[in-house]
């Protein structure tokens, strides 16, 4: 699968190419050449980023394995994830990385889910019996990252604070259920794929405690004020992120675990992951530069707006969906994108709006395939890239839908 989408964007992006050229813009072939440089130096600047965070929290997570942080929520979770992951044996080390992971995503700690991420995968390759195709259990947990589950948006509010949002904190609840969409569309597409029973009692017994604490938590938020909203988000991901180093080192200290040089020891796997990530990032990056590159997401954006017009709908939302055309392929992108297009349209405008929540609630869905797969090695993605894809359209769908709703 992921040889086929990283052969077609070089077809896609040529095919523009073409286009662009026929149509009397001969400097498109430069462009494409210059992406493939531009993005070429941009892996290695990412690859940097990922040399220091994956060393630091790998480090702080050998320590968490040593003292049976790992091992308590694996026993915790195991009739969950007997379930939802039958192939991995209850008590695995995979179970409790993935718990671990899921809880820095939903609270917005892109930093330490990362690393925490590549870990689970490596400890799910250990049983998987192909070295090179993704197992079932690989591709739910990916589907899963890559819906982008988050309950504290920092970043969002960051953006449009920085952008003269006299609320920053107004997309709060329409990213909440955005997100929501797309994580259970993700679950649900892979539970049909694996043939999963996803409405067994004991996974019920879990998920519905979750959605009803869930539901209080938005509740809560929902009774403060912006000002009082926007602190506690920063407060609360802040306290967390350091909250999670010392309950690590605390439980270290508690266990007799030499931290130092537990915490070298990890580091060093870290530093060891990373460097085998490169080739992975260069491939995928410079296939989407040169996609980007040659035009194609215009040309698709220009079909899209031609259509709605067509149709009679409102097309407000068009003008944020350069946002989420790119998002899949470039976090850097689509930052980029959310930021033009606040400062264009205005922070507060109905396309500013909703493309702040498309950021939100949508994950670079293939730089995550690149990074978590690249990691074990897995070439043969099977369903994951239909599924994932299948999460973020669920999650653009609902974004410009929740807009509609609470802005409209």
């Amino acid at each position: 699968m992921l040889n086929g989408l990283w052969l077609s964007f070089f077809i896609v992006a040529s095919i523009a190419g073409l286009v662009r050229w026929f149509g009397g813009d001969p400097g498109v072939w430069a462009a494409m050449v210059e992406s493939l440089f531009n993005m070429a130096k941009l892996s290695v600047d990412v690859m940097l980023l990922l040399f220091g965070t994956l060393t630091l929290w790998l480090g702080f997570l050998k320590i968490a394995e040593k003292a049976g942080l790992v091992d308590l929520l694996a026993r915790l979770l195991g009739p969950l994830f007997a379930k939802l992951m039958p192939e991995v044996p209850r008590g695995h080390p995979a179970l409790g990385l993935i718990t671990l992971n899921f809880a820095a995503n939903g609270l917005g700690l892109d930093n330490a889910a990362t690393p925490i991420g590549l870990k689970a995968m490596r400890a799910l390759q250990e049983i998987n019996p192909s070295a090179t195709t993704a197992s079932n259990a690989q591709i739910l947990f990916l589907v899963l990252n890559a819906s982008s589950l988050t309950l504290l948006p920092v970043t969002i509010f960051m953006y449009r604070a920085q952008q003269g949002a006299a609320d920053p904190t107004l997309v709060f609840l329409p990213i909440l259920l955005a997100t929501s969409a797309s994580s259970l569309v993700g679950l649900l597409s892979v539970a049909f794929m694996q043939r999963l029973r996803i409405w067994h009692p004991v996974v019920l017994a879990y998920l519905i405690p979750c959605a009803l604490l869930l539901g209080l938590f938005m509740a809560l938020l929902g009774s403060l004020s912006a000002t009082a909203l926007a602190s506690l988000s920063s407060l609360l991901g802040n306290l967390t992120l350091f909250g999670i180093i010392m309950s690590f080192l605390v439980l270290g200290m508690i266990r007799k675990v030499p931290v130092y040089e537990t915490f070298v020891e990890g580091a060093k796997e870290g530093f060891q992951v990373a460097k085998e990530l490169l080739p992975y990032l260069i491939a995928m990056l410079c296939a989407v530069g040169v996609l980007r590159a040659s035009g194609a997401l215009e040309f698709g954006l220009d079909g899209i707006r031609w259509l709605v017009d067509w149709l009679q709908w409102d097309s407000r939302f068009v003008d944020a969906l350069p946002t989420a055309m790119v998002k899949p392929f470039s976090g850097s992108a689509a930052r980029a994108m959310l930021i033009e297009t606040m400062q264009s349209q205005g922070v507060d405008s109905f396309p500013a709006l909703v493309a702040a929540t498309i950021q939100g609630s949508t994950e670079t869905t293939f730089y995550v395939l690149a990074v978590y797969f690249g990691a074990v090695g897995i070439q043969r993605a099977r369903h994951a890239v239909g599924c994932a894809l299948l999460a973020e359209l669920a999650g653009v769908i609902a974004a410009i839908s929740v807009c509609y709703w609470f802005f409209g």
